[in-house]
Formats: structure tokens, C-alpha cells, sequence
């Protein structure tokens, strides 16, 4: 029997490149921010934010993008993919000037938030256009190369804001993104073709609306507790309130014909558990980020590009083993790939557990270099198990799924282990406090950056030590719940994730193998 013609795009591969240069510049964007937060605490140099400040600086990114992502999946299903990609990349450049130009913390944040909306646009609708354009036997590859570029955007992020920190002021990390912006713009008009779904659906105004409103006020409710303390009533009041929020949300799209998020989907054992995993590691993997960039050039006194340079293991990593993992799907199944992924990322966040002010720093390489094959070996098979039981069509919806679970992961765990750290911190810290003059205690008091910055400016070095034993005890503590989180994550993969087919069985129907015509390849009107 003569093998099927692949029905995707004869310069499918070009266009997963162009693709790919539109990813890195939303991905990089987010972890080159995390090498300037010390910068950007410096009243001097920088801003003069607070801790509390630095979190929302990253999170007013993460959640509008997390929020709009279905929005803009639907919108661009029913209007254009290559119209959002590029109506995301105007958004987004220009955001970046405003982001650089930020004259206090507030600006930065609003700027940060415009930002998310442009990120929102581009992220669905680069996944959307590669299951578009290829044919279903090479999109898992296809998805090894994009979450590669992820893997790759997250690690090399921290080595451009480090070297040009080391030359300009920091506005510059957010300025770099005006010429990838500009080259993004034109390989896509001049290489990737118009797709839409024939029969879109309505957008769900509402439910985008709560959805957002209900995340904020979750996290808001978070870093509030960790700021003042979870014996406040505001602070479980507000998260009370966002969990309120985000039921109603759950309930209103049960009930509506044309959900943005449809909740049927997560019946199916391959998609909800696969989603879950995504959500579940990003949560452990970005709220480490957030304290190790402290730890490296605080405690352990290293550039912003030394401190950047010490994440390529984690670069590499998604480099060699992203690209390799369909191969790895395809002779082992997603669910043991997955879980052994999984696995390797638990055993490198608990590794943090035993890192100290005098750990040899290449012990500190091989743990990011392990997270990052695990990592590699958890993207690719979980994303191509939620767009799998999509028809091409609906592509723009687990995109949609895949990215906002990714990004609310990520902000809960930025806003959980951020609370955790500032927790610890302060109630170590503490008794050192009444040995400072009484004007700086609730500064240094706040977080290590603070207090460096009280040691700076007052000269009161017999802080030092104390500060740097408090935060180390404090970031075992949240890599202690990283790890736990993401030994969770592998028990969800044991247990519900589907294994592999065996033979003679009868697959499950992917309602996506029959769709290939002539031409595209799918039921997709491409221009």
C-alpha cells in the first residue's frame, strides 16, 4: 500500500523558523527581565521597586497574557492568524519602547501589562499556524523545535539582559526587542500564509473578563500575604474573592454554547492531565527562577551576565534533548517520556534544597543543565497530547490551553514561592533587625534586595551575613515545595495520562487524520 502524500505546506519548515523568531521574542522577554531585577531595585541605577513591585512588574506580563490568550485564539481563528501574529508583534514592540522608557515602577508595570496583550496574540497563533501547516505525522517534531525555542528563550533570556546590563541602563533589555519585532514582521508577510477556521466561534467576552479579574485578584491575594502576612483578612479575602471569581467563570462556561475555555475538553484523560502537568511544572520551574536570580548575584555576588552565563546548561539541554523527544515519544509513549521528564526536573529543584553561599558553583550548572533535559522531555509530548485530540480547526483552542495553563503555572508560581521566600525571610531576619537604626529595619526587613541596598547605602555590613542565611533557608523552603510540586506532577502522569497504543488496538479517534485535501491539507481556508 502506497504510503499517504504529506498534505502539509511545501515551506513548512521556513515557516517554523519565521515562527520561532516570533517565540523567542515573546519567551525571552519574560526571563530577561529577571537578571535586571536587582538593577531595577536600585534607586539609583534603576527604579527604586520594592520586592512586591518587582513581582508585579512580572506578573502584570503573565497574567493579561494568560487571560486574553483564549480571546485572542478565538479571534484569530475567525479572522487571521498571520493578521494576530502581526497585530501582536506592532503590540508588543511597541510596548517594549514604553517598558524602557518607565520613569517609576507603575509605568513599568502598565507597560509590562500592554505587553502581555501583544503576547497574547503572538503565542496561540505561532502554535496554531504550525498545526496548520504541517502534516499531523511531523507535528510532533514540529512542536519538539517550538518548545525547544521555549526551553532556549527561558535560558538565553538571563545572558542578553546580562550583557547588556553590563553596557547600558536597563531599559535596553526591553528595547532589543525593537529590531527582532521588525525582522519578525517582515518574514511573516513575506512567508507565512492567511489560515482561519471555517467555522469560528463567538467570543466570550465575559468569560475573558472574569477569568482575568480572577486571576489578578488570586495573585494579588498571594503577594499581599507574603508582603504583610497571611493574618491580615485582606489577604484571604482577596484570594477568596479570585477563587469566587474563576468558579463563576467555570460555571459560565459550562453553561454558554461558545465558551472561550471549553470545560468538556478536560474529560478526556490525554488533555486535562496534560494540561495540568504543563500548569504544574511552569509552576515549579519559574517560581525557582524568580528567587535563584537573588541567590546568584546577591548571595554569591555575581554579575548579571555571569549570573545569565550560569543558565546555559539549561539552554543547552532544551537545545539537544527538545528536538529528540518525538523519537523519544514514539518508541516509548508520552506517558513514560513524560514521567521520567518530570522526574529529572523534581530531582534538579530539589537539588536547590542543598545549595549554600559556598556550594561549587558548577554543582549549580548541573542542576539547571538535568532541569533542563527534564523539561525538554515534559513540552513537547504534553502539548502535542492536548493538540491531539483537537481537529485542525480548533488548533487556536489548545494553543490557547496550552499557553495559558504554561503562564498561570508560571505567575502562581512566581506569586506562591515569592510569598513563601519573603515569609521566611522576614521571620528570620527579624531579631538582626533591632541591631539596625531604626529607619532602615522595615527595608531591609522587606527582602534581600533590600537589605543589600540598606548595606550599600549605610555601610552597615555586619547585615550581611545574617541577610544571606535567612534567604538561603528561605529558598531551600520554597525549592522544598518546587520539588514536592513537581513529584506531584508525576504521580498525575502515572495515573492519568493514556500510555501507548498497543498493537492491533484501535487508536482513538484524532479527529484530525481525516481532514487532509488537496492543497493545505486540512479544512482550514488558507490564503
Amino acid at each position: 500500500m502506497d504510503e499517504e502524500p504529506n498534505t502539509g505546506h511545501p515551506q513548512r519548515w521556513l515557516i517554523l523558523g519565521v515562527l520561532v523568531v516570533c517565540l523567542l521574542v515573546v519567551v525571552l522577554d519574560h526571563t530577561i527581565l529577571n537578571v535586571a531585577l536587582k538593577v531595577i531595585a536600585d534607586p539609583v541605577q534603576g527604579l527604586g521597586a520594592t520586592q512586591v513591585e518587582l513581582e508585579w512588574a512580572l506578573n502584570s506580563y503573565t497574567l493579561v497574557f494568560a487571560g486574553l490568550l483564549f480571546m485572542f485564539g478565538v479571534v484569530a481563528d475567525r479572522y487571521g492568524r498571520r493578521l494576530f501574529l502581526v497585530i501582536g508583534l506592532v503590540i508588543f514592540g511597541i510596548a517594549s519602547v514604553a517598558s524602557a522608557y518607565a520613569q517609576d515602577p507603575g509605568q513599568l508595570i502598565a507597560a509590562r501589562a500592554l505587553m502581555g496583550i501583544g503576547g497574547a496574540a503572538i503565542m496561540p497563533a505561532t502554535l496554531s499556524i504550525i498545526s496548520t501547516v504541517f502534516d499531523p505525522r511531523e507535528r510532533g517534531r514540529a512542536i519538539g523545535v517550538w518548545a525547544g525555542a521555549v526551553g532556549i528563550g527561558v535560558a538565553i533570556g538571563p545572558v542578553t539582559g546580562g550583557l547588556l546590563l553590563e553596557h547600558f541602563w536597563w531599559g535596553s533589555i526591553f528595547l532589543v526587542n525593537a529590531p527582532v519585532v521588525v525582522l519578525g514582521l517582515v518574514l511573516i508577510l513575506s512567508l507565512v500564509p492567511e489560515s482561519r477556521d471555517p467555522n469560528p466561534s463567538r467570543l466570550d467576552v465575559v468569560g475573558v473578563l472574569l477569568s482575568i479579574a480572577g486571576l489578578v485578584a488570586l495573585v494579588y491575594g498571594i503577594i499581599d500575604g507574603g508582603e504583610h502576612g497571611f493574618g491580615r483578612p485582606m489577604a484571604w479575602l482577596t484570594i477568596g474573592g479570585g477563587v469566587a471569581l474563576l468558579t463563576i467563570f467555570v460555571l459560565w462556561e459550562r453553561r454558554i454554547s461558545y465558551p472561550s475555555l471549553d470545560i468538556r475538553l478536560f474529560r478526556n484523560p490525554r488533555f486535562s492531565t496534560a494540561a495540568g502537568v504543563v500548569a504544574l511544572i511552569f509552576f515549579a520551574a519559574f517560581g525557582v527562577l524568580f528567587f535563584v536570580i537573588f541567590f546568584l548575584q546577591l548571595v554569591r555576588d555575581y554579575s548579571p551576565l555571569q549570573a545569565g552565563l550560569l543558565l546555559m546548561p539549561f539552554a543547552v539541554a532544551q537545545l539537544i534533548f527538545a528536538p529528540l523527544s518525538a523519537t523519544m515519544v514514539k518508541r516509548f509513549g508520552a506517558k513514560a517520556v513524560c514521567a521520567v521528564g518530570l522526574s529529572l526536573t523534581a530531582g534538579a529543584l530539589l537539588g536547590w534544597v542543598f545549595i549554600g553561599e559556598q556550594t561549587p558553583i558548577w554543582v549549580v550548572c548541573v542542576l539547571f543543565f538535568v532541569q533542563g533535559i527534564g523539561m525538554a522531555n515534559v513540552m513537547p509530548p504534553a502539548t502535542e497530547s492536548i493538540l491531539s485530540t483537537l481537529p485542525r480547526e480548533r488548533a487556536g483552542v489548545g494553543s490557547a490551553v496550552t499557553n495559558t495553563v504554561r503562564q498561570v503555572g508560571g505567575a502562581l508560581g512566581v506569586a506562591v514561592l515569592g510569598a513563601v521566600v519573603m515569609a521566611v525571610y522576614r521571620r528570620l531576619i527579624e531579631p538582626t533587625l533591632a541591631t539596625v537604626p531604626e529607619e532602615v529595619r522595615g527595608e531591609a526587613g522587606e527582602s534581600i534586595s533590600g537589605a543589600y541596598a540598606v548595606i550599600e547605602r549605610e555601610g552597615l555590613t555586619e547585615l550581611v551575613a545574617p541577610a544571606n542565611e535567612a534567604f538561603v533557608t528561605a529558598m531551600h523552603t520554597a525549592a522544598t515545595v518546587s520539588a514536592v510540586v513537581a513529584v506531584i506532577s508525576v504521580l498525575v502522569v502515572l495515573r492519568w495520562l493514556p500510555g501507548r497504543e498497543r498493537p492491533g488496538s484501535v487508536p482513538e479517534p484524532r479527529r484530525d487524520s481525516a481532514l487532509a485535501t488537496a492543497g493545505s491539507g486540512n479544512r482550514d481556508s488558507v490564503e
